[in-house]
């Protein structure tokens, strides 16, 4: 029999390792904090991680997210002694081409993986989202006897997720709302890539996260592995406040010469320094990827005790499906990513009298009818909530049970706790993006953000992992362009548009009026293929006659031909998207009435268009019509996509200025006369 501390140690070292063996045969990599942590990991993921690694999906499952995701390996290495679809040759194939084992964690690519990792910060940051998911479908679903969710979410973290702004913004938020099952192992190393964390990093840690609200413990001795433990039996047992337990490491643990400097953070030991770690752990010199015996047979009846525990808790789920057969139906629908049967059938209609309205404001209207059928659509603002619109009516806020929202100014009303679907992110875009993310990663939520388009700068490194890991999540941005006015420049967004058009995998849907409005909240819902960012106007505008004009069942394809003087080929294609498609038309009937055969084309979307077969788009796009006059108040780069060389763009070339909407059009030549009279310039010039 061998002993326990004995079976432990060879567990350990095993995953220092196949780490180090990795790092070194791909010449490339992060071996110092795999090293290091080997130990408090080794301890989460055989003592207290409720996961099975037969069905990685379980939905009841812990989740775990090593947001250090340059150590990479210390998780692959985890995954494949745990028993998931990882075998020891993918483990040598570290970061080669068609991998499964990539330099940093990715989502879909590994199995096991729950989040893509590696811009620090941002896996904590989905974290908390996650804890925040589960917190709420165990408000929803749960009843008494019936505990159907009940899982903790667990994050290895390093100094340097926890230098980034995100993580402060996100973890404050955390301790706000006492979200007691998000456990953070900080390997408290004081060793970052270029040095000693003391050249920038000297607060207390520790009293920032008390301040905000969080238990917190300090282990001075990373490998005392029992002292792990019973650290993480004391955050379990604090369901009332977020932990987060630093863990005094060793970076590269073992490594002579390396051990605790910046040289065992991003590059191999080298071969001598590796032979000599192995040599002074005790550990065999050849052959490399040496997994004893011993440590996979502990690991094989380690994930025999996950079996049983998602065995138990199917038994348990059968019990709550006859006990509440409509509740358990619906929570399979969620996890599974299944819409109600009908939901489409809430959707509003606005008839061509119907008065002039913001998109905003025809967003509001639509997600107050959805809401009610579609209970998995929870989110919130950055503190905008009076300005975009996006709040759920009576569905309640999204608390820490215990304040009465009569007593808190600014509650939406209805239930306050968990079960409520509003999530007030205060002014945080950053953390909400990854917030967001990690909603949407947990599963049973689609979750939505709202904030001005010009803040969709603080957003964009979860928008872009949002689009990476092809998460299900809407992003609401309003005051889209130069029409917001009298704010100025400051808050006039020009060129962020064609920013979050550059981000490959994510939508970008601004429509024209209310019945595109319709239709982009239908795109959104319906893509299971990655995010999408939504785009309303602060301006009303008119509601097109559908009678006389293409129906707005066109944006699905992404761009359509909207109205046209005459059949056959136009003399000249005037493009348009959001507040400006009704210029490009207003125009269109001008040059009409002169004598120009013109045809007007919506396109709220590009990339929906660009993904229509090549028949259709040239329909809309005939390629002999190189007379093209694209119309847009931002910003001109790109528009070349659709309107080439040859034809004109009518936008913007610099920033804003503070004055009334319509005068900021007129002065910066967004008019339709401009577009006419550049309709009249393209076709002189002959592009035809």
């Amino acid at each position: 029999m061998i002993q326990k501390d004995t079976i432990d140690e060879q567990c350990i070292n095993t995953i220092r390792f196949l780490a180090a063996d990795a790092v070194e045969k791909a010449k490339s990599g992060h071996p110092g904090m795999p090293m290091g942590a080997a130990a408090m990991a080794y301890i989460l993921w055989t003592r207290h991680l409720k996961h099975n690694p037969a069905n990685p999906q379980w939905a009841d499952r812990d989740r775990f997210v090593l947001s250090a995701g340059h150590a990479s390996m210390l998780l692959y290495a985890l995954l494949h002694l745990a028993g998931y679809d990882l075998s020891l040759a993918d483990l040598q194939s570290f970061r080669q081409w068609g991998s499964r084992t990539p330099g940093h964690p990715e989502r879909h690519a590994t199995p096991g993986v729950e989040v893509t990792t590696g811009p620090l910060g941002q896996g904590i940051s989905n974290a908390v989202g996650m804890a925040l998911a589960e917190a709420h479908l165990a408000e929803t679903y749960n009843r008494p006897g019936h505990s159907v969710v009940d899982h903790f979410t667990y994050v290895i973290a390093s100094d340097g997720d926890l230098m980034e702004g995100v993580t402060h913004e996100s973890c404050s938020l955390a301790g706000h709302l006492g979200l007691g099952k998000l456990i953070v192992l900080y390997d408290d190393n004081g060793v970052s890539l270029a040095g000693s964390t003391a050249l920038s990093f000297t607060e207390d840690v520790g009293k920032r996260f008390e301040a905000c609200g969080w238990h917190v413990e300090c282990l001075k001795e990373g490998n005392d592995v029992n002292a792990v433990d019973r650290a993480l039996t004391r955050a379990k047992a604090d369901k009332e406040h977020p932990s987060i337990i630093f863990v005094c490491t060793n970076i590269g643990y073992g490594a002579p010469h390396k051990q605790g400097t910046a040289d065992a953070h991003g590059s191999p030991l080298g071969q001598e320094e590796l032979l000599a770690a192995k040599k002074n752990l005790g550990w065999p010199l050849e052959p490399a990827f040496f997994v004893p015996g011993e440590v996979s047979a502990y690991f094989r009846e380690n994930k025999k005790q996950g079996e049983v525990g998602e065995g138990k808790w199917k038994k348990a789920f059968q019990d709550y499906e006859r006990a509440f057969p409509d509740l358990a139906a619906e929570f399979k629908r969620r996890m599974a990513g299944d819409l109600p049967a009908g939901w489409e059938s809430a959707l509003p209609v606005y008839p061509a009298d119907t008065k002039d309205v913001a998109t905003r404001k025809t967003s509001e209207a639509v997600m107050q009818a959805l809401a009610p059928v579609i209970p998995e659509l929870m989110g919130g603002s950055a503190d905008l909530n009076p300005s975009t619109f996006t709040w759920l009516k009576g569905l309640g806020d999204f608390q820490r049970p215990g304040a009465l929202p009569e007593k808190v100014p600014g509650a939406v009303g209805g239930e306050w706790g968990y079960g409520g679907r509003n999530v007030h992110f205060g002014v945080r875009e950053h953390a909400m993006g990854s917030i967001t993310g990690g909603m949407a990663l947990h599963g049973g939520i689609i979750p939505y953000t709202a904030t001005f388009l010009t803040f969709a700068d603080y957003m964009r490194p979860p928008l872009r992992l949002g689009a990476l890991m092809g998460l299900k999540a809407i992003y609401v941005f309003t005051h889209d362009s130069i029409g917001v006015g009298e704010d100025g420049p400051t808050h006039q967004p020009v060129e962020h548009v064609m920013n979050l058009r550059a981000v490959p995998n994510l939508t970008v849907i601004r429509p024209a009026d209310a019945n595109e409005t319709v239709e982009a909240w239908r795109c959104a819902l319906l893509n299971e293929k990655g995010p999408t960012a939504l785009i309303f106007t602060r301006q009303n505008l008119p509601v097109l006659n559908r009678k006389e004009l293409a129906t707005a069942e066109g944006l699905r394809a992404g761009g359509y031909i909207l109205w046209e003087s005459a059949a056959g080929t136009p003399d000249v294609i005037l493009i348009g998207t959001g507040s400006e498609l009704v210029i490009a038309l207003e125009a269109g009937k001008t040059l009409a009435a002169e004598g120009t055969r013109v045809r007007v084309v919506s396109l709220p979307s590009w990339e929906l268009f660009d993904r229509q077969t090549p028949d259709y788009r040239e329909r809309v796009l005939p390629p002999s019509v190189r007379a093209r006059v694209a119309v847009e108040a931002g910003s001109k780069l790109g528009w070349e996509h659709y309107v080439g060389l040859d034809g004109a763009v009518i936008g913007m070339d610099g920033f804003g200025a503070s004055a009334p909407a319509g005068v900021l059009y007129k002065k910066f030549g967004i008019t339709a006369e401009q577009v006419a009279a550049a309709a009249k310039g393209v076709i002189k010039r002959g592009a035809r």
